[in-house]
């Protein structure tokens, strides 16, 4: 079985929109896991993507334009060891 690219995204968000926000990444199909997180960013999310082309579509296309979200930032996994 081939397992799909998974990315780690760092999600900065508006105070006190945190379940607002929260409850429509969870509803994404592309994400894995979503936690709500304390420091340097709000929320972070695991997703799974096929190619660039889909990673791109969900951070610019999906979870770029909710309201609230003020930053991301991507971690591309090259490699899963457990």
């Amino acid at each position: 079985m081939i397992k799909m690219p998974t990315a780690y995204v760092l999600v900065k968000i508006d105070t006190g929109r945190e379940e607002e926000i929260f409850k429509k990444i969870k509803g994404f199909p592309e994400v894995k896991k979503a936690n709500v997180t304390y420091g340097m960013a709000d929320i972070v999310i695991e997703i799974e993507f096929k190619n660039m082309e889909d990673l791109d579509n969900f951070l610019f296309s999906k979870l770029r334009k909710i309201p609230g979200v003020t930053e991301t930032t991507s971690i591309i996994s090259s490699k899963t060891i457990v």
